[in-house]
C-alpha cells in the first residue's frame, strides 16, 4: 500500500510545457513525468530539514497510518478517542462503520491522502482538516 500514488493535475503555460518537452526530446528525461517527479523530488530535498522541523513541531506521524476495524474496536473498548496527525497516508479499512468511525475519531488531519469508504468519509467530514 505504501507504494501507491496519488493523481495530480496541474496546469503549465506554453513556454514552460515547451521547455519540458525540448529536455525530454533531448534525453534529459525520458517523459514530461519523470521531469515532474524529478523537479518535485528535488525540491522536497532542498526544504527536507524544513519539513522535518516542522513534523517535530506539529507532532505529526510521518509515512502511512492504517486503522483497522479490530484496532478501532478496540479502542472504542477502551473509551479512547483519536486525534490523528499524518504527513503521508492515512488508510480506514473498508470493514469499518460510520458509526464505529465516529465513535473514535476526534480528528483528523492529513497532509498528503485520505483513504477510506464513501460512508465513512461522509461520516468523519466535520472532523477531517
Amino acid at each position: 500500500m505504501a507504494g501507491e500514488t496519488e493523481k495530480l493535475t496541474l496546469n503549465l503555460g506554453p513556454v514552460d510545457l515547451g521547455q519540458i518537452d525540448l529536455l525530454v526530446e533531448e534525453g534529459f528525461y525520458s517523459n514530461r513525468t519523470d521531469f515532474i517527479r524529478t523537479a518535485i523530488r528535488n525540491q522536497l530535498a532542498v526544504h527536507a530539514e524544513a519539513v522535518k522541523q516542522t513534523v517535530a513541531r506539529k507532532t505529526l506521524v510521518l509515512g502511512l497510518q492504517r486503522f483497522s476495524r479490530a484496532d478501532l474496536e478496540e479502542r472504542r473498548k477502551a473509551g479512547e478517542r483519536l486525534q490523528v496527525r499524518v504527513l503521508g497516508l492515512v488508510t480506514i479499512d473498508d470493514d469499518v462503520s460510520p458509526e464505529l468511525a465516529l465513535a473514535v475519531f476526534d480528528e483528523i488531519q492529513v497532509l498528503g491522502a485520505f483513504h477510506a469508504s464513501g460512508p465513512v468519509k461522509q461520516a468523519l467530514a466535520g472532523r477531517i482538516r
